[in-house]
């Protein structure tokens, strides 16, 4: 019903406004008695053998959604119920902030993608706290970043702003240094800013009466160098794991009209990169921290080789948003059926 109905009917529409109204949406049906539990039967799929237990953290089944899509944590719970083992929220910043001008989100429909130049638009971190007290049980990663007013000599004082505030509310942190959409953003991947900012939050972490898992997100750009130093930094900071990937800054091979508009692309061009920086990090580091997969994940195949690779979790977006929500459970079926 999904690609023969609502899609066509979404996709028909500006890519944000289909966006809102499908939220919207998804908050009044879940309303009605009876919904939420009906989503539940036709979309989870309920198996020991999916559990798994990563960095200390049980997931019920290892199909989450990465972040980008439930930015200011207004639809977590609902978004659960198609069956996601965890929900990643944000990117959040400190301060609430519009993000870049529209038109700033392009569908790349002939090459399965997306490209998007939004610019961490949130409603700031003290507002998607009100939201997360009231979940009932949803794993939840807080995926954090600084505002962009704020310089890079001090981007750190806004990632621990984040991180106090979301700590007794998520489950495990992620540190966003890779979006191409916020100016300068990505020169805090190089590796002595990094390390600064990674053992800071290392340092607020251990002094709370129980730490919680801080993974690293990282873009597909980086260069094989680059992406040793990303081993060595997790290696000396102890970070919980690292996120591969980011979207890409990279337009070869589309043949879209939009393939030229300025951000981040992600989706089906995004998949061989993705599974390449996934598959080096896990071999190179002799398989020494998890790995969540994201990029490009459009079929259940895509997910294994992910998961074959070396990622020990995957995330879904662009391909959640082309082919539907049937896709997570093709996936945790297709996991099932391997393992």
């Amino acid at each position: 019903m999904y690609k023969s109905v609502v899609k066509p009917l979404l996709f028909r529409l500006d890519p944000e406004k289909a966006h809102h109204l499908t939220f919207k949406t998804l908050k009044v049906i879940n309303k009605i008695p009876g919904i939420s539990a009906f989503i539940r039967s036709q979309f989870q799929v309920s198996d020991p053998r999916l559990e798994r237990e990563i960095f200390g953290l049980k997931f019920k089944n290892p199909v989450g959604l990465a972040a980008g899509l439930d930015k200011d944590a207004k639809l977590y719970s609902e978004l659960e119920n198609f069956g996601f083992g965890f929900i990643e929220i944000g990117t959040l910043t400190p301060k609430p902030q519009p993000g870049n001008p529209k038109k700033r989100l392009f569908r790349l429909k002939e090459d399965g993608g997306l490209i998007n130049r939004m610019g961490f638009n949130n409603g700031g971190v003290e507002a998607a706290v009100e939201r997360l007290k009231k979940n009932k049980g949803t794993l939840i990663g807080g995926n954090i970043g600084k505002n962009k007013v704020t310089p890079n000599e001090n981007a750190v004082d806004d990632y621990v702003i984040c991180f106090d505030a979301l700590y007794p509310y998520v489950d495990y942190f992620v540190v966003n240094v890779s979006s191409p959409n916020t100016p300068n953003l990505r020169e805090l991947q190089e590796k002595e800013p990094l390390k600064k900012l990674l053992n800071t939050l290392q340092e607020k972490n251990k002094a709370k009466a129980k730490s919680k898992p801080v993974l690293l997100k990282i873009a597909p750009d980086l260069t094989d160098e680059q992406l040793l130093d990303i081993i060595e930094i997790v290696t000396e900071t102890k970070i919980a794991g690292v996120i591969a990937t980011n979207t890409t800054i990279e337009r070869k091979g589309l043949q879209s009209g939009n393939q030229k508009e300025i951000g981040g692309l992600s989706g089906k061009p995004l998949t061989k990169r993705s599974t390449e920086v996934i598959r080096f990090l896990s071999e190179k580091s002799n398989k020494a921290f998890p790995i969540i997969g994201v990029g490009g994940i459009h079929t259940a195949k895509d997910a294994i080789e992910k998961l074959e690779a070396g990622a020990s979790l995957i995330q879904l977006y662009t391909g959640f948003i082309y082919e539907g929500p049937q896709l997570i459970k093709k996936i945790n079926k297709e996991i099932l059926s391997k393992y």
